[in-house]
């Protein structure tokens, strides 16, 4: 399985590195934001999303501007390899039979998998990253966990360096070292810091332009100015590992926090006379808010429940660490010893959840098969609002293309899934077929 994992990995470094084709896909069930449509296509210049629709005179004329013959496709989906439709000098025309297709998934809370943390380096993003690519999530911001701080400054440089290769990597989420010590979760206590001045300042400067999104408790003594300056250079603070009352989660929201941290985990939970930071980030529609639809983290009733609270701001995120899609034993988030247990991430030391396995293809397939979401619903909840906490379902200087909807020009980030158990299938990212 190791020389398996570590051959597509090999496959998705080298895709991402040539130049994309032109491709096509038809006769599929189209699902995203905008709603489901049948008998449904897409062509790509292989750059971007050119046009879509449901007449095959359309579609064949669509094909014709990019130089596809919209009758060479092949007999099915099925006869598509790992990038042998991409090997000739014109692009592939793909017959979907059926199969729903979808905008790419983004992910923008995720640890690690395949073994690998996003902490481990550059052998170690590119392993957890594949995990995550053959499960349909095409793009990734990536968590690093609480570490002494030149550590954190040291693996935000590493996530910069690999941007400029990688369109698949969005840049960085730093959940920590600026957390609640009463809600620290699996986060060492002995690297939690007050965000002084000095503190952000040094981060900024390592990421370089790379960091997307930091998780603070708003609470701490320079929690709301640490959340006013992240804001200012263009990050987007979050709340989160916090014991913050409603009023202070306010204040934070409206320094510029526009994100809630997995929302009901290492928080304190709703009081009918102390309401807490989630009533806080409910009622403000500025904030995207994550959610872990895993049934642990989240058990089902309040996975429904959060759902309904904030219709069209819920982010699916998996909180993923590095013994996502690997057998249950021991592993390590950042130096602190893991045990998993049937599927379940807990810290050796304590028994604390510590992360989970979870990968966005299972957060989908749950939503709609166990918990009655309509397709609509739980596809946005993985692709087009987590693209918009940064404003990635928009042109953006990072992703050039907007994401999150099978659209003309969006990024050409697709995937196709089994209609009965919406398991992934095939996966474009940035035209490039990757599975």
């Amino acid at each position: 399985m190791e020389q398996s994992r570590e051959r597509f990995a090999n496959e998705v470094d080298v895709a991402l590195a040539q130049s994309a084709r032109p491709f096509a896909i038809h006769n599929a069930r189209k699902v995203d934001a905008r709603g489901v449509a049948e008998h449904y296509w897409l062509v790509s210049d292989g750059s971007a999303i050119i046009a879509t629709g449901d007449r095959d005179d359309d579609f064949a004329a669509a094909c014709a501007s990019v130089g596809l013959d919209a009758d060479a496709d092949s007999d099915s989906v099925s006869s598509v390899g790992s990038g042998e439709s991409m090997t000739g000098s014109v692009g592939s025309v793909t017959n979907a039979a059926g199969r729903m297709m979808t905008p790419g998934y983004v992910d923008i809370h995720a640890h690690g998998s395949w073994g690998s943390s996003f902490d481990d380096g550059v052998q170690g993003i590119r392993m957890a990253r594949a995990g995550h690519m053959m499960h349909g999530t095409t793009r990734q911001v990536l968590s690093l966990i609480t570490n002494p701080l030149d550590v954190m400054c040291a693996n935000l440089q590493t996530v910069r360096g690999m941007m400029g290769a990688r369109p698949d990597i969005l840049g960085a989420h730093l959940e920590g070292p600026f957390l609640a010590l009463s809600r620290k979760g699996a986060h060492d206590p002995e690297c939690l810091k007050d965000p002084v001045p000095e503190y952000v300042d040094r981060l900024l400067h390592a990421a370089n332009g790379c960091l997307r999104q930091i998780t603070i408790a708003p609470e701490l003594p320079h929690g709301i100015d640490a959340i006013r300056r992240f804001a200012a250079a263009g990050v987007v603070p979050a709340a989160g590992h916090c014991d913050a009352d409603y009023a202070t989660a306010r204040k934070g929201f409206n320094a510029g926090a526009g994100i809630m941290t997995h929302m009901f985990n290492a928080m304190n939970g709703l009081h009918h006379r102390e309401p807490g930071p989630i009533p806080a980030a409910v009622e403000d529609p500025r904030v995207t808010v994550e959610l872990i639809n895993d049934g642990f983290h989240v058990q089902d009733p309040m996975v429904r429940l959060g759902f309904g609270f904030a219709p069209h701001r819920i982010a699916f995120v998996t909180d993923a660490m590095a013994a996502t899609d690997c057998p249950d034993g021991h592993y390590l988030l950042g130096a602190l010893d893991v045990n998993v247990i049937d599927g379940h991430a807990r810290l050796a030391s304590n028994g604390a959840i510590a992360g989970s396995t979870l990968t966005l293809e299972k957060a989908v397939q749950r939503a709609v098969l166990e918990l009655g979401f309509t397709p609509t619903d739980a596809v946005e909840a993985a692709t087009l609002i987590p693209a918009k906490a940064f404003g990635f379902d928009r042109a953006n200087p990072v992703t050039k293309q907007p994401l999150g909807l099978l659209a003309p020009g969006y990024a050409a980030d697709v995937l196709l899934l089994n209609p009965a158990t919406w398991a992934v299938e095939h996966v474009w990212c940035d035209a490039h077929l990757l599975r």
